[in-house]
């Protein structure tokens, strides 16, 4: 997928004026990109698009007008774009309360090491920048990467079952993909 260039940006006032509908397209977009993993853990496939949105949405949230503070947004977005061969994919801890979810994120340390993508008897391994971690906890959110040997890139176009395992010494389960989930990572690696 090729990175978000700067003319596809909208200035804050022209994003408003579609972003109603752009954020309903986006959020059924990601409906068949996203998958729980486990009653704590949910994964979102990123792509140009679900990018995209995150951009806008933060230059709106943050009020960013600046040349150099939209450029600055799309080079830290575009990191979430896959490579060729590549998946990409935020990781959430989603637990409300927050006195559990403290205890959780001390109890997930390592979190980010531990997840991969089987597809067809194929393990690959998720990676991560591990920017802003703290030794003694996990964060709430990962940014992280797949990337895909052939077969399992083949695997995957050829719709095989593909799940997202976590193989945490306190939070172990695999997450079957769905049939709408392995359709769209198709797709993405076409």
């Amino acid at each position: 997928m090729r990175p978000i260039d700067r003319n596809e940006v909208l200035g804050i006032g022209e994003y408003e004026a579609i972003r109603e509908r752009f954020r309903s397209r986006i959020i059924e977009e990601k409906r068949p990109r996203r998958v729980r993993i486990g009653d704590h853990l949910t994964a979102v496939f990123e792509n140009r698009d679900s990018v995209l949105f995150q951009i806008q949405e933060m230059l709106r949230t943050e009020r960013i007008t600046s040349e150099s503070g939209i450029l600055h947004e799309i080079e830290t977005y575009n990191d979430l774009i896959p490579a060729p061969g590549q998946l990409s994919l935020t990781l959430f801890v989603e637990i409300p309360e927050r006195a559990l979810r403290d205890k959780m994120l001390v109890d997930l340390v390592g979190l980010e090491d531990t997840v991969s993508l089987e597809v067809d008897g194929v393990t690959a391994r998720a990676t991560g920048k591990r920017d802003g971690s703290m030794e003694d906890r996990t964060t709430a959110v990962h940014y992280l990467k797949v990337d895909l040997p052939a077969e399992a890139q083949a695997a995957i176009k050829a719709r095989k079952a593909a799940s997202l395992v976590v193989a945490h010494p306190r939070y172990t389960v695999k997450a079957p993909l769905g049939r709408a989930t392995v359709d769209r990572l198709a797709e993405d690696l076409s």
